[in-house]
């Protein structure tokens, strides 16, 4: 653990307990910097979160804007979560933000700390543009002081964390849409059809302008680009950065986004050929793991996703590169104890994939158990101590292609075993 979330830890209340009235209280101690901040996109949803926050941040970046972004959880170091101004927060200064929170900051948990630390230094330090990333939910999410986005952005809605947010999709759908304030424009993802009802509803109360993707707007794959088209334009543009076919949705949003805030095509063209965003379905070259596949002539991919509409678009992606040049498959998998990894697993029973299964620091699944659950699934599963432990067995049976997922945790551990692979 890095030093910056060791002090969180140790100070502040690990829970989660949805609720606005400490942030509320935490932020009018502060001076209120939620109110202090350049315009602001707010972005909820289930998956493509970050992915869609990458995007529009490499397209206002190629515009020549000055961005802040807040995301979260971190991969290998705290800093990963507050961007200021296009570079990461530096240690003198988030240590410094964090003396005059734990001053005033009361029973607030960790993320309320995180998220007043993220307001204080982007109110501080001058920017065009934030994004923020919600949390958990949206309603009672920490970030949800922020009373008039920019614009409001909702990416995929899908089911995570029933322990908070129940198993009702048009409940969760509700609960994401509280980042749509009144007036502000909303920017909608690709919905089931009971997510986006309930969206709508939502929007209609606070009087918020829809833009729909599929409704108003789309994207799709052509001729190795990306064709974006709305009820104004045409736009033939370069294919994202980021693999995957589901990338091509999240650029959609992000670039009707992006269109929302009249950003140039040249910009948009520019941001997607550029963006980066460690840990979704990310080629590993260098450190031990990425020189180890390296040398037995595999490649290796490091994905975080963690539910069943992630495995999903893991499927998809495995699929299509196994069609073009099938190899052996191996999957190492660690997952938290709290997660749908029935739900995981039933997503890639197609893939035939060898599955070795590990453990990390944290509330971890245990890997035997685990692997009876991939079992079950109709997919040979096998515990391992470590993940070095699994991709030494992998490749030496044979595997050409290795994928390392079902968390951003574990993810977080195969990136911080090398400086080389740290993300910056």
């Amino acid at each position: 653990m890095d030093p910056v979330s060791e002090r969180l830890r140790a100070r502040h209340p690990q829970r989660i307990d949805l609720s606005l009235d400490r942030m509320k209280a935490l932020c009018a101690a502060l001076g209120d910097p939620q109110l202090r901040l350049p315009p602001v996109i707010h972005v909820a949803g289930t998956n493509g979160k970050g992915s869609t926050v990458s995007m529009i941040r490499a397209i206002a970046e190629a515009a020549g804007l000055k961005v802040h972004a807040y995301t979260s959880p971190h991969l290998v170091r705290f800093n990963e979560r507050i961007r200021l101004a296009g570079t990461l927060i530096e240690d003198d200064q988030l240590n410094a933000i964090l003396d005059r929170i734990e001053a005033v900051s009361g029973e607030a948990t960790v993320f309320e700390s995180t998220t007043a630390a993220a307001f204080v230094a982007m109110s501080e330090t001058p920017a065009d543009l934030a994004i923020i990333e919600v949390g958990l939910g949206g309603v009672l999410d920490a970030t949800n002081v922020i009373e008039r986005p920019l614009l409001s952005v909702i990416a995929p809605v899908d089911y995570d964390h029933a322990e908070f947010l129940g198993t009702d999709l048009a409940g969760i759908a509700a609960e994401k849409a509280g980042v749509l304030k009144p007036g502000a424009p909303g920017v909608i993802a690709r919905q089931q059809e009971v997510a986006m009802a309930a969206i709508e509803r939502a929007a209609q109360v606070v009087h918020a302008p829809l833009t729909v993707m599929g409704v108003d707007f789309d994207a799709w794959a052509e001729r190795g680009g990306l064709a974006f088209q709305d009820q104004e334009r045409f736009l033939d543009l370069p294919a994202p950065g980021l693999a995957g076919a589901h990338q091509i949705d999240n650029a959609g949003v992000a670039i009707a986004a992006a269109l929302e805030l009249d950003l140039p095509e040249a910009a948009i063209a520019e941001g997607l050929k550029a963006v980066r965003w460690p840990a979704r379905l990310q080629r590993i070259s260098v450190g031990p793991y990425g020189e180890a596949a390296r040398a037995a002539d595999a490649e290796l991919w490091l994905d975080g996703g963690h539910n069943p509409h992630a495995a999903r678009a893991l499927a998809m992606f495995l699929a299509e590169r196994q069609a073009r040049a099938p190899r052996p498959l191996a999957l190492i998998c660690g997952m938290l104890a709290n997660k749908d990894a029935g739900g995981f697993f039933a997503a890639l029973k197609d893939s035939h994939a060898t599955v070795f299964t590990v453990g990390f620091d944290g509330a971890a699944a245990d890997p035997a158990a685990l692997a009876a659950v991939a079992r079950g699934h109709g997919l040979a599963a096998t515990p391992a101590g470590s993940v070095d432990e699994a991709l030494k067995l992998a490749l030496r049976l044979g595997a050409g292609r290795v994928g390392i997922c079902g968390s951003l945790y574990l993810a977080g551990e195969v990136l911080g075993a090398s400086r080389e692979t740290w993300p910056h």
